[in-house]
């Protein structure tokens, strides 16, 4: 899941929120969406393998 902050970096958070504090993991800030997203697939890959 990736958001635009304030500071215009974008910002990749895990899926599902933890529920001990109700909120989303940051997994990374970068300053482009196309790195971030370059970013996630790697993320989604090593959270199953």
């Amino acid at each position: 899941m990736i958001r635009k902050l304030k500071s215009g970096e974008f910002r990749l958070y895990s899926r599902k929120k933890n529920p001990s504090t109700g909120k989303r993991r940051n997994l990374g800030t970068f300053s482009s969406k196309e790195k971030a997203e370059q970013h996630e697939r790697p993320v989604q890959y090593f959270k199953r393998h």
